[in-house]
């Protein structure tokens, strides 16, 4: 996760800005970086993009997979593994149908 407030801190502190030269270059008042960076308020993706490009960075997000390490689903491995081919696409055939009914509901 990502903490804000210490990404506006660290972008701010790079670029050598006092928290008055980001606002004024953001276009926003000095006491809404000050929040910010406290915790007290969280921006719009908007405004935090502003902020940092402001500062003289640009923004780089992306998703990144979650592992699964306690699912129940994992459970199921051997059981499947041990199925035949036919067997599992089977399966996959239920599981298909039950989404389907489900998006249905």
């Amino acid at each position: 996760m990502i903490d804000i407030r210490h990404l506006i801190r660290e972008a701010r502190t790079r670029a050598g800005l006092s928290q008055r030269e980001l606002a004024h270059r953001a276009e926003t008042a000095q006491s809404v970086i000050a929040r910010i960076e406290l915790g007290q308020t969280n921006p719009t993706w908007e405004t935090l993009n502003r902020i940092v490009k402001a500062a003289g960075f640009d923004l780089d997000v992306e998703l990144a997979l979650k592992p699964v390490l306690d699912s129940h689903m994992l459970r199921d491995i051997d059981r499947i593994l041990s199925l035949s081919p036919e067997a599992r696409l089977e399966e996959l055939a239920k599981v298909s149908e039950f989404v389907v009914r489900a998006r249905r509901a």
